[in-house]
């Protein structure tokens, strides 16, 4: 009687459980660790342009005006008068930030020329006006 087992040739064969599971968990933590760029409480229609986009960056200081004409420094309601201080404060905090203004399509074009004024005397040098693709709807 012959009790000896057979070993299998293991060359060549490697355990791909781990890895996948190392991917899968490095596609979570930087899904979760991204930063969304969009205010999602404010809803705002962006004009088309065929121009590429402009780099965005965490110290970048946003501005929304929605078609009603209110104006939101990085999501939090400000008057037109108060928002000369408040952008100096902001960009106080965040050494050469650029201003993103996200202006809907329906605002007058004296509003968004109101808010490049105020960025200006509050002594921002960096100012981009935020557009959407051609054709890409968000």
């Amino acid at each position: 009687m012959n009790f000896r087992t057979r070993r299998r040739a293991a060359a060549g064969f490697i355990d791909m459980t781990p890895v996948v599971d190392t991917i899968f968990n490095l596609l979570i933590f930087f899904a979760l660790s991204m930063n969304f760029l969009t205010n999602p409480g404010i809803t705002v229609d962006l004009p088309d342009a065929a121009a590429p986009e402009v780099a965005r960056q965490e110290r970048d200081i946003t501005i929304a005006i929605t078609p009603e004409g209110a104006v939101r420094l990085d999501g939090a309601p400000v008057t037109l008068e108060a928002l000369g201080a408040r952008l100096r404060a902001a960009a106080a905090d965040r050494r050469d930030a650029q201003v993103l203004i996200r202006a809907d399509r329906r605002v007058a074009h004296g509003l968004v020329v109101a808010v490049m004024d105020a960025a200006r005397a509050a002594g921002v040098t960096r100012l981009a006006i935020m557009t959407r693709r051609e054709g890409v709807r968000e």
